[in-house]
């Protein structure tokens, strides 16, 4: 067996299972070789009580820094999709699939570049947005990229092909409603940031309307 084969945040998982206990043992996993780089955890954030739970891939450099999910330029761009599309965005609970910024840095004090978890790595993570799931118990689910749509519905998810519908699936033994949209982080990256912007927030539409 592969020292990746025993990636898992499982033993690191707490007895007590609401959002406070969560995110304290969070803070010490160790269940895969990420935390070694990164400056901290980023846990989920939000409503305990939230209707809609919004799932990235993993954190960028300034939530690592931070310690807080989506309050780099990609989530002040979600924050304003949202409000456009009807959703409060403080009415939401906001995670990733993985809790660790993964990066390469070419030398010390230079830029550190986002890089895409591994599915090994992002099922070793999967115990915590199980858990986060199962505490807030959302009525719909927001999938933001390709990454967190891989991380929940498996390997041969394609977020082209089914961006802006209504998914039921399971998750996680439990009966989940999704819809699927880019990461904004993809808007900020487009060449055409107007037409991308618009159909973020055509999608997160959808998603206000099932929440109706």
């Amino acid at each position: 067996m592969s020292s990746e084969d025993a990636y898992t945040a499982e033993p690191f998982l707490p007895e007590r299972r609401d959002l406070g206990a969560l995110r304290k043992a969070a803070a010490g996993c160790r269940g895969c070789p990420l935390h070694r780089d990164a400056t901290q955890t980023v846990f989920g954030e939000g409503d305990v009580h939230a209707r809609v739970m919004l799932v990235g891939e993993q954190p960028g450099d300034q939530e690592d820094r931070q310690g807080k999910p989506f309050v780099g330029p990609a989530g002040k761009l979600l924050d304003r999709a949202l409000t456009d599309a009807g959703i409060d965005p403080g009415d939401a609970y906001v995670t990733n699939a993985v809790k660790h910024f993964k990066f390469t840095q070419a030398e010390p004090r230079k830029r550190r570049i986002h890089k895409a978890p591994t599915l090994r790595e992002m099922t070793a993570c999967g115990p915590w947005l199980a858990a986060e799931l199962a505490v807030v118990e959302p009525e719909l689910i927001v999938v933001l990229g390709a990454t967190a749509g891989k991380a929940l519905l498996g390997s041969s998810f394609r977020v082209t092909q089914v961006r802006g519908t209504v998914l039921e699936e399971e998750i996680h033994g439990r009966r989940e409603r999704l819809v699927p949209t880019v990461h904004p982080s993809s808007v900020l990256r487009s060449d055409d940031r107007e037409s991308a912007y618009q159909g973020l927030v055509a999608d997160l539409k959808v998603a206000a309307r099932v929440l109706a």
